[in-house]
């Protein structure tokens, strides 16, 4: 519902927050926002189980952080099966001293998802099934 928008994708460019359907013109969001942060949090606290792949924003800038901590920490603490795929996410995680908080960490984002949407992958199709 939320972000933080940059003026620029820089670092150190000039940021505010507000809602996502009133960023200026050229403004980029950046990151979630603290209600985002909020209703993510919530939800994944009432989760059984997650599968999250993808930080919140960009989180090697500290200004724009916020939203992969919030969520990060929110899937560590959830009470569910947690997975989380995907280089980004994996380091974002263990700078956070995180991942010995979740269920299954995995480098394979993308083809995580993919196995997960039903593709047939090719290093995986070529195991025997016995």
């Amino acid at each position: 519902v939320d972000v933080v928008a940059a003026a620029a994708f820089e670092a150190a460019a000039e940021s505010k927050g507000g809602p996502y359907d009133e960023l200026p013109e050229g403004w980029l969001g950046i990151d979630i926002g603290p209600e985002t942060r909020r209703l993510f949090a919530d939800r994944l606290a009432r989760a059984k189980t997650v599968f999250w792949n993808g930080p919140m924003g960009v989180f090697e800038w500290p200004r724009f952080a916020e939203g992969t901590k919030a969520v990060a920490q929110a899937v560590a603490d959830a009470d569910a099966y947690t997975v989380v795929g995907g280089g980004d996410s994996v380091r974002a995680l263990q700078e956070l001293e995180l991942a010995e908080c979740v269920s299954w960490v995995s480098t394979g984002g993308g083809a995580s998802l993919e196995l997960l949407a039903g593709k047939e992958l090719p290093g995986v199709a070529v195991i025997p099934a016995e």
